[in-house]
C-alpha cells in the first residue's frame, strides 16, 4: 500500500507541475501578474515553467524520482518564500489556493525525496576495501 501511495503522490505532484505549465507558457494574466510582482517576468516565468516540466517528467521515472523531487523542492521553496514575502498568501482573490497548493507540493516533494534517498547515485553505496 505504501508503494502505491507514494506512486500516487508522485503522479499528483507531476500532473500539478505539468498542468500549471500552460498558465506560464501562454502568459496567462495571473502568471504575468505574479512574475511581474516578484521581478521575474518574462524570463523567470518561462524558465521556471521549463524547470517544472523537467521535474514533473523526472518524478514519473522511478529511478529518477529523487531528482524530480529535489528540483521540485528547490523551485517550490522559492514559490513559498515569494508568497510569504512579496506576494502574500492570497493572490487576486484566490482564497490562498496557490499558496496552499505550493505548500502541499513542497511537503509532498520532501516526502518523496526522503523515501527515494537510497536511489541517489553514490549515496549509501558501500565501498569495497581491498587489502
Amino acid at each position: 500500500m505504501k508503494k502505491y501511495g507514494l506512486l500516487a503522490l508522485r503522479i499528483i505532484i507531476a500532473v500539478t507541475l505539468i498542468q500549471t505549465l500552460r498558465f506560464k507558457l501562454t502568459a496567462h494574466p495571473d502568471s504575468v501578474y505574479i512574475f511581474t510582482k516578484v521581478g521575474l517576468e518574462p524570463i523567470g516565468r518561462i524558465g521556471i515553467g521549463i524547470i517544472e516540466l523537467i521535474a514533473g517528467i523526472l518524478l514519473l521515472i522511478n529511478k529518477r524520482a529523487w531528482l524530480g523531487a529535489a528540483i521540485t523542492i528547490g523551485v517550490i521553496s522559492g514559490a513559498v518564500i515569494m508568497h510569504l514575502t512579496s506576494l502574500g498568501i492570497e493572490i487576486n482573490n484566490d482564497g490562498g489556493i496557490l499558496f496552499l497548493t505550493a505548500v502541499f507540493i513542497l511537503i509532498s516533494s520532501i516526502v518523496i525525496f526522503y523515501t527515494q534517498r537510497k536511489s541517489i547515485p553514490y549515496i549509501n553505496k558501500k565501498k569495497e576495501i581491498k587489502v
